[in-house]
């Protein structure tokens, strides 16, 4: 008998938890802009950048900016990824952020690790390239830009 109350009551939390999490999923897609095929995009107002644009940044320099430089300017470990996102489309920085990758250069091998499973970088992947695209569409000077409405 208190097997099946126990059941009873995990299924009833587990469907709360399910349509917790679908509806939280939404409200987060509701602040996340993105162009009609899909591809993450930004919004900057006077110089304010949405929030998921601000996640980004700031996803952006708690891993990236050690080797991409502030600001995405690039440094002697790795390129600039202002520069990078002019020429690489949402689907091969993906790839690169994944997968990594390796470079033989002038001055030796260049490696990008994979994050492929790191959840700190995989989560937020959408929001990182929206703060790297406005960097690169110049839609976004350096430093620490302010959000829309925060």
């Amino acid at each position: 008998m208190k097997r099946r109350f126990v059941q009873r009551r995990l299924g009833l939390l587990t469907a709360v938890l399910t349509v917790g999490t679908v509806a939280c999923f939404a409200a987060l897609a509701q602040d996340a802009p993105t162009t009609p095929d899909g591809t993450p995009t930004y919004i900057v107002k006077d110089g304010q950048v949405d929030k998921g644009t601000y996640n980004g940044y700031r996803r952006f320099h708690a891993t990236c900016h050690t080797c991409h430089g502030f600001d995405a300017s690039g440094s002697s470990f790795a390129p600039s990824l202002a520069d990078s996102l002019k020429r690489l489309s949402y689907d091969e920085f993906k790839e690169v952020v994944v997968n990594g990758r390796q470079n033989q250069g002038a001055t030796g091998d260049k490696v990008m690790p994979s994050f492929g499973l790191d959840p700190n970088i995989m989560d937020h992947l959408d929001d990182i390239y929206r703060y790297l695209k406005a960097r690169a569409d110049g839609a976004l000077p350096g430093g620490r830009p302010q959000r829309i409405g925060g």
